[in-house]
């Protein structure tokens, strides 16, 4: 049975959230395009404590391995906070509009992604290979 195309539920952790949101108030009102996304994912997430976050979900500094669903590709990326973002393509912003996106799904979810050049691709979150939550590091 297919999932329906709507957002799949999004969990993160009370730590992510409260990180998050002085993030947000810190910038100009104005200052990325995806501010009022990521404020939806956020209003929207069921908030737990560090502790209780599933291993398959993707926190703020996890590294997510994904599938793309017209061809065999794989790619990995880990979700950070702007000022962790470097130049080697193996990281992407939490302020990035699909990094939003990313932000406490599970594996096995999917999600609609950029093409390079234009248009979207359909990826799935196939593991999580890194997740700080997983690994006991609450205060990261």
């Amino acid at each position: 049975m297919t999932q329906a195309r709507s957002n799949p539920p999004v969990l993160i952790s009370s730590l992510d959230a409260d990180r998050l949101e002085k993030l947000i108030d810190a910038l100009p009102s104005k200052a990325f395009p995806g501010k009022e996304a990521l404020e939806a994912e956020l209003a929207r997430a069921e908030v737990v404590d560090p502790k209780d976050v599933p291993s398959g979900v993707v926190t703020m500094n996890s590294t997510v391995r994904f599938h793309v669903e017209s061809s065999k590709d794989d790619f990995r990326l880990t979700l950070v906070y702007p000022k962790d973002l470097d130049d080697s393509g193996e990281r992407i912003s939490i302020l990035a509009p699909v990094g939003s996106a990313l932000l406490g799904l599970s594996e096995g979810d999917e999600i609609e992604w950029p093409k390079p050049g234009g248009g979207m691709m359909r990826v799935r979150i196939t593991e999580v290979t890194y997740q700080p939550e997983r690994s006991g590091e609450y205060h990261r």
